[in-house]
């Protein structure tokens, strides 16, 4: 679980039914869809703010798409912060953690894996375009026939496409000293101090901390700044944050430095990500002025 969140325990699992959802262990907190004979079950689940499911995983793979607020999925050593304009497809097997950086609705797709033509090995983002959320919605319904969710399941399969994007990913450090500077930059990501004057305070020399975070993440201690950068800031785009609100607030010195780094780092600007196509309903989207709300703390 993220830390300072909180998470629900043995809800969310394994369970018998492929999907993690045994007996009626949801009828407060959730509702499954999931008709004899159906290529697809539907989920939906409510979350709070920071709200977590601990890491567990499904004998069917899942789509998980927030069509309210935003979801984060945490699988393979990366994190995916989720609009609703995106999903993540989380192939059987693979132990993952599902939340919400703020009041989300859930809304998870399961396909039986011996019914389902895809193949992805791996978690793979899927836009969702309109047709696709109100296909969602429609199959999230009890009642339907066996006909018409045959039908509706085939234009769901039919719909689900990858697109190329990068998951932001910061973790921690190891070495306890590197690691007291990545809390404290996670707590503000906006504080430029450097390499030297972190040593000063966590007692360790600039080339030994830059040491650290090699040995500790895989990147540079610059790199893994702009990542942590990034990933502070999703969930303050996906709210509908102002770009250069939330440029100023995880530390670059203006909204065109900002998006610079998010393509590089993501593949796309801000607002390919978080803008939805012009089809269905509108979506929160990055705003032209205003303040940024106060960026969450990202979780480990």
């Amino acid at each position: 679980m993220s830390q300072n969140g909180h998470a629900r325990n043995g809800q969310h699992g394994n369970g018998q039914d492929g999907i993690g959802h045994a007996g009626n262990s949801h009828e407060h907190t959730g509702h499954v869809v999931s008709p004899h004979g159906s290529a697809i079950a539907v989920g939906s689940f409510a979350l709070d703010g920071d709200e977590w499911f601990d890491v567990h995983e499904h004998g069917a793979h899942q789509l998980a798409w927030a069509p309210r607020g935003v979801l984060a999925v945490r699988a393979a050593g990366r994190t995916w912060v989720l609009p609703s304009t995106v999903a993540l497809w989380i192939p059987a097997g693979v132990p993952h953690a599902t939340g919400a950086t703020c009041a989300s609705l859930m809304r998870s797709l399961y396909f039986w894996p011996d019914r389902c033509p895809l193949t992805w090995e791996t978690p793979q983002v899927v836009p969702v375009p309109g047709l696709l959320r109100e296909l969602i919605g429609y199959l999230s319904q009890d009642g339907l026939s066996a006909d018409a969710r045959r039908r509706a399941e085939d234009v769901v399969l039919d719909q689900l496409r990858p697109v190329s994007v990068t998951t932001v990913r910061a973790p921690l450090p190891g070495d306890p000293r590197a690691r007291r500077v990545a809390e404290a930059l996670r707590a503000d990501p906006a504080d430029d101090r450097t390499l030297a004057q972190w040593g000063a305070e966590v007692g360790a020399s600039a080339r030994t901390l830059a040491r650290a975070f090699t040995a500790g993440t895989g990147m540079s201690y610059g790199q893994w700044r702009t990542q942590l950068r990034l990933e502070a800031a999703m969930p303050l785009l996906a709210a509908g944050a102002t770009v250069s609100a939330v440029a100023r607030r995880v530390g670059y010195g203006s909204p065109s430095a900002f998006v610079a780094a998010f393509r590089r780092g993501v593949g796309v600007p801000p607002g390919a990500y978080f803008t939805r196509p012009s089809a269905g309903r509108a979506a929160p989207r990055p705003r032209p002025d205003g303040p940024a709300p106060t960026p969450p703390r990202p979780g480990p």
